[in-house]
């Protein structure tokens, strides 16, 4: 194809064949929303979608669909494709979230009834060759190759979705021995099994390819068919009928009337605000990372830069300039330095006012006077600040020997509060959607202002970028609150009362971290390791050969073949062989290779966590986590670098791990205080039901409690087996847990989880009231709110798409109460922080993980600990049910467990 960057380019996608290739390349079980929403079939597809974007860079592109699976083609043979096998059901309702990507990505689709995408694209291409474009086609049916010339080329992919063959005429003829002109005679004749099109029995391609260079096309084998000898010319004689059937349906229609035209499909770029929407429904994370490295956004999007008087501060002139500029009025604060580890190192200090001053000074270069203002500066909490994700900022701060007050707004934690599923919070990303400018200086017309007052073009660079976030950072906190504010002041409340004072207090736990036994990780690291290589051993021996436990293909061969097993839940690349999968498999055959290969699944996952904390371990030999506020969309905190809210504690071993965790020097235990069902209670809170609160209020075992009402029996003659299930009820109905749900999770009949369904409801009908009026008002309002308003939108509850409906639905049934919990335990650390700092205590709070809090505790300070942690966890939210909180004290965290 030609390089010249002038003559159009149009790519042709043919839609369902590459979301079916997609779908089959990519386990569904590794693609799935945490809500699970299968999206195999829809991450294939868009990361096929952006490579050819990236590569061929097409001026015009468009999508063809099929409507359905009957054509004018079904009309003239019934059979035609009727033994393709059944849509997988994960794979229903993909294509219509394939085509929201694709509206988001402002590219049309196309399609025709009674046609297929095929003959969408073979007219579009047709028009777009005699046009003068170059033609890129995408496809993952064969029939597409008639259509390629010197001007049209085929990209088909043959492995997965990043392996494409590019197909030109010259290489079609060379795999498949005739010019594109001639292939549809050579697959009449050899037929096509995914359309259902039997060949010429015998006949394969160089036989084809032979009769056709000796008689020049179908209609001269046809012309001569009585002149080709053998079995074979007996075969075709045979065959005749069926050879011109498919010929007949192979043809691409070339000429349809469309919607459009070629001319009509001229690519702008993407809509970012509908990618970012769409991808975050998607989590989408690592695709988004690939469209913002590889293409731009529609533009013009940014409307403008900022305006910036800025300066280069130099030595003593930081005080100065506070002074002037710094005084009642917000100022955004930008930072720079490396930051983690409970950690910071200030390298760079950024500053702007909305009249456009800025300033840069290096805290390393400040002398006695500027050191003395920038700490009462930033310790003041009467002059007001502006800063984008405040906590490194508080830890790069305090590294330095200042500490900072005074932050009214923090735009990373308001932007999560206003959208709170997006996956990412990035300054440049936010300033474009909420300001419409991007991070660079707007020159004014007079081009009167000197931008810096100090050092060369190349360092003044880094430090104008600093500049520029810090004014950006304190536009985007006026737009965003104004967003904020129209909830009626609700969530400005939590901004201000619980997320970014909380922020301070996770940073103070950063720092602090807790302290870790090394020489008890390395010992378990080394159990572990044996004990990895014990169940490989014990798989080989019984096996009678070594093989490799990680390897698909090799386990299929082994269970499947060799042992015949009962299949698992058939894949691309043969029989699922993931964790659930085989759990299931040793529970109808107990293999004893089952057996070993789940022992080292289990194994390695331990030793592979213990790994990640001895790399943890800091020179002070604590380990310090980073808690995350604005991942999860429910408002939970998270945990990373380590993860320890991954950290097993169902099972001996996994406790065992716990057990590194230990008090540290100059302190007496560690402690831990956890709610005990805590979103049980804010069910009966929310819910109102009479027997739900009554069963909390007994004071009695709250799951043998609701199975004595349910079972109807006595409290004292409830079974432990009646325990269970009403406890998978009890915990599963706020997330939508279904009957079939149910009847998996409890290895019983689906009649039987629906009658127990039933009875549940029979008894607390208030909470199946609750649960039902909760999806319709938010199917009205849009959205969720837990009991201090922190909303969660949910735009899907009026989806046409029936899967993205039900996810959305299960969502709206979770949100309100997991959102809850995550107020409750963020005011319990706010009132438990506030408390220690009024007490002459000297314990402190180290982690948080779900409901629990991890306290270090100073010796003599047991009892009165306790006592404090009690009372402001347990009065932390007035509900209609106590909230109960559970301690526990020891040497470790596992021994402190209650």
């Amino acid at each position: 194809m030609s390089d010249d960057a002038q003559t159009p380019r149009l790519l042709l996608l043919d839609g369902h064949s590459l979301a079916y290739r997609a779908y089959f390349a990519l386990p569904v079980e590794n693609f799935s929303t945490a809500t699970g929403q299968p999206t195999n079939a829809v991450f294939g597809f868009t990361s096929m979608l952006i490579n050819m974007l990236r590569d061929e860079k097409p001026t015009h592109i468009v999508v063809a669909f099929d409507l359905s699976r009957k054509s004018f083609r079904t009309e003239k043979y019934a059979d035609y494709k009727a033994g393709r096998s059944e849509t997988p059901t994960p794979f229903l309702g993909q294509v219509s979230l394939i085509k929201e990507v694709l509206e988001a990505l402002r590219i049309p689709v196309v399609e025709k009834e009674n046609y297929e995408a095929d003959d969408v694209i073979a007219t579009l291409a047709t028009q777009a060759r005699d046009s003068g474009m170059e033609v890129v086609i995408s496809s993952g049916d064969r029939d597409a190759f008639q259509l390629a010339s010197e001007h049209v080329t085929i990209l088909y992919p043959v492995r997965g979705v990043s392996d494409v063959w590019r197909m030109t005429p010259a290489a079609i003829e060379a795999k498949y021995l005739v010019p594109p002109s001639l292939y549809r005679d050579k697959a009449a004749l050899v037929g096509e099994a995914s359309d259902n099109l039997t060949g010429v029995p015998g006949v394969g391609d160089k036989t084809a390819a032979k009769w056709i260079k000796e008689f020049g096309s179908l209609d001269g084998i046809i012309a001569n068919v009585d002149k080709i000898k053998g079995k074979v010319g007996e075969s075709l004689r045979a065959h005749l009928a069926e050879v011109m059937r498919n010929f007949d349906l192979n043809r691409l229609v070339c000429d349809l009337e469309l919607s459009l035209r070629p001319e009509d499909v001229k690519w702008a770029g993407w809509d970012r605000e509908a990618v970012h929407a769409v991808f975050d429904a998607l989590e989408f994370r690592v695709l988004r990372e690939r469209l913002y490295s590889y293409l731009d956004a529609v533009e013009p999007e940014a409307e403008s830069g900022f305006d910036l008087d800025g300066a280069i501060l130099p030595t003593g002139a930081v005080a100065g300039w506070l002074r002037e500029f710094a005084g009642t009025a917000p100022v955004g604060v930008a930072v720079t330095g490396r930051f983690g580890r409970g950690a910071g190192e200030l390298t760079g200090v950024g500053v702007a006012t909305a009249g456009g001053k800025a300033a840069w000074f290096d805290p390393a270069a400040l002398d006695e006077d500027d050191e003395r203002a920038v700490a009462a500066w930033l310790a003041e909490p009467g002059r007001p600040k502006v800063v984008h994700d405040a906590k490194p900022a508080l830890l790069a701060f305090q590294a330095h020997g200042w500490q900072l007050a005074g932050v009214t707004t923090d735009t990373a934690l308001a932007a999560y509060l206003a959208k709170p599923d997006q996956r990412a919070y990035d300054l440049n990303d936010l300033a474009l959607r909420y300001l419409k400018r991007e991070l660079r200086v707007d020159e004014p017309e007079n081009a009167q202002i000197t931008l810096f007052d100090g050092p060369d073009d190349d360092k003044g660079a880094a430090e104008m970028n600093l500049m520029l976030r810090a004014r950006a950072t304190l536009d985007l906190a006026d737009v965003i609150t104004a967003e904020l504010s129209q909830d009626g002041g609700e969530s400005m409340q939590i901004l201000g009362e619980v997320e970014q004072p909380l922020s301070v207090v996770l940073a103070a736990m950063e720092r602090l971290g807790i302290a870790a036994d090394t020489d008890y990780l390395s010992e378990l690291e080394s159990h572990f390791a044996a004990e990895v290589k014990s169940a490989q051993q014990a798989a080989h021996e019984v096996v009678g050969r070594e093989f490799n436990l990680g390897s698909p293909k090799q386990l299929q061969e082994i269970l499947f073949v060799e042992r015949n097993l009962p299949k698992t839940k058939k894949i691309k690349s043969g029989y699922t062989t993931d964790a659930d999968a085989l759990q299931s498999l040793f529970a109808q055959t107990g293999d004893p290779v089952l057996a070993h290969l789940l022992r080292h699944r289990d194994v390695a996952k331990l030793k592979s966590t213990v790994d990640g904390l001895l790399k943890s371990v800091s020179d002070d030999g604590r380990i310090h986590t980073t808690f995350n506020q604005t991942v999860a969309a429910t408002g939970r905190l998270s945990s990373t670098d380590p993860n320890l809210q991954n950290i097993p504690i169902r099972t001996e071993e996994g406790r065992r791990i716990r057990r590194a965790f230990v008090v540290g020097p100059g302190h007496e235990q560690l402690m831990t205080a956890d709610y005990s069902q805590i979103e049980m209670r804010i069910m009966a809170h929310l819910s109102g039901d009479d027997a739900l609160i009554a069963a909390f209020n007994s004071g009695a075992d709250f799951h043998a409690a609701t199975a004595s009402s349910v079972f109807h029996v006595g409290l004292d003659e409830v079974s432990a087996d009646q325990r269970r299930k009403i406890k998978a009820m009890n915990y599963g109905l706020a997330y939508g847990l279904s009957a079939f749900g149910l009847s998996n999770q409890l290895s019983i009949s689906t009649e039987e989880a629906r009658a127990l369904m039933d009875e549940y409801f029979e008894r607390f009908g208030g909470v199946r009231d609750y649960l039902q009026a909760v999806v319709v008002q938010a199917g009205k309002d849009g959205y969720t709110a837990t009991i201090l308003g922190r909303r969660r939108y949910l735009p899907d509850l009026s989806s046409d798409n029936r899967q993205r409906r039900e996810m959305a639905q299960r969502m709206a049934l979770n949100a309100p109460i997991q959102g809850s919990a995550a107020d409750i335990i963020k005011i319990a650390m706010l009132r438990v922080d506030e408390a220690l700092k009024d007490s002459a205590l000297t314990s402190r709070m180290l982690l948080q993980v779900h409901d629990e809090l991890v306290f270090e505790v100073a010796a003599g300070e047991r009892e009165q600990l306790e006592e404090l942690v009690r009372r402001e966890m347990g009065g932390a939210f007035p509900l209609s049910v106590p909230l109960e909180v559970s301690v526990g004290a020891g040497r470790d965290w596992n021994g402190a467990d209650h």
